[in-house]
């Protein structure tokens, strides 16, 4: 939803009127979309969930969905559609595509989403938030970078302030689905770091609300002073503040970091059917802005000790400050807008 949103902020400052096209679920992670969009919810579903009655059920779903999106766009005539990939966008990308209007995709990840896969060959441009970005033979794209949200993009010239005999501050992001490997291992590799350290360091750990009562109590056990909470609103500010931050490799979540500019340890999310939060994470790793530990290798230990690493030596983290900064993309949001004006002007001279 971060892509969308700052896509749909830019696109009314740019005098477009801006719908989002979504499902129930989509719906609840609305609330930062600005008033002026209007948000669609239509019918919507995955083969990945539920049990055999529901899979049964869902192409008759999707086709609810794409009938209703088909007749919004006859009343619309959208200049332009841009899909952000999940099982939400299809019944917009797919009315779309039988309509003809001009339409386009963006994939945050370095390995393309199963809904974007099927969209791929049936759009007018493709835009990548993640580069190299593994696409089909014979599709081109355009590197846009991940756009971020207004409040990301305010904290872009935030100078970083390196680990020192002062207050400093840890953030942990995990995201819904990978916060609970970071909960339970998180912790203990904190309560590992030596009291020179800890006597300075503060903690913002985003949790699983079912978590949040074991996650305070193993920070407490250890004397730690934390923050738990399922999230974290004023997030662009704890980023800002933090001297390392430790996370999944979410597309979003890297876009983040990297245009502020922080010292990372990512986690990728063994889960993930592509490994795709892998890809996402090289060209940070790689740029030595980010140390990368597989979830099957996560130990306390060895978590401990890249903390340490960067919090006890300050030219290593502004090191990685730096390097992490250099693959920042603040323009990602621009050159996506004017990826759709220009799709939308020939969209309209045909």
């Amino acid at each position: 939803m971060f892509p969308a949103q700052a896509l749909a902020e830019e696109m009314l400052l740019r005098g477009w009127r801006v719908k989002l096209s979504t499902d129930a679920r989509g719906a609840l992670y609305t609330g930062g979309f600005p008033h002026s969009v209007e948000i669609v919810v239509e019918t919507s579903a995955t083969f990945a969930r539920g049990g055999a009655l529901a899979k049964l059920l869902t192409p008759f779903a999707i086709m609810r969905g794409v009938i209703s999106a088909a007749f919004g766009m006859l009343r619309d005539r959208p200049d332009v559609v841009a899909g952000f990939g999940g099982y939400p966008a299809i019944p917009a990308m797919t009315a779309a595509w039988i309509l003809r209007r001009p339409r386009m995709i963006h994939e945050q990840n370095g390995v393309l989403g199963r809904v974007n896969r099927l969209f791929v060959k049936k759009v007018n441009q493709v835009a990548c938030g993640t580069w190299p970005t593994d696409l089909p033979g014979g599709v081109t794209a355009e590197h846009t970078g991940n756009p971020v949200r207004a409040t990301i993009l305010e904290r872009e010239s935030a100078q970083y302030m390196e680990p020192g005999e002062y207050p400093m501050s840890m953030v942990v992001i995990g995201g819904s689905q990978g916060a609970r490997v970071l909960s339970d291992v998180v912790p203990g590799a904190v309560a590992l770091l030596p009291d020179t350290i800890l006597r300075h360091l503060r903690v913002s750990h985003q949790a699983r609300p079912e978590d949040l009562d074991a996650v305070v109590k193993r920070y407490a056990d250890a004397g730690i002073s934390v923050e738990v909470e399922p999230f974290f609103r004023d997030l662009p500010r704890r980023l800002t503040e933090s001297q390392l931050v430790v996370s999944r490799a979410g597309a979003s979540s890297i876009a983040d970091i990297t245009v502020i500019g922080r010292p990372a340890i990512f986690i990728p999310l063994a889960s993930a059917l592509r490994d795709e939060q892998t890809a996402n994470a090289r060209g940070v790793v790689e740029a030595g802005g980010a140390y990368l530990i597989p979830e099957d290798e996560l130990t306390a230990l060895g978590l401990a000790r890249h903390m340490l690493s960067v919090l006890q030596d300050p030219a290593v983290a502004i090191t990685m400050a730096n390097a992490s900064k250099m693959q920042g993309r603040p323009e990602a949001t621009e050159a996506l807008s004017m990826m759709v004006e220009e799709l939308g002007t020939v969209g309209l001279a045909a």
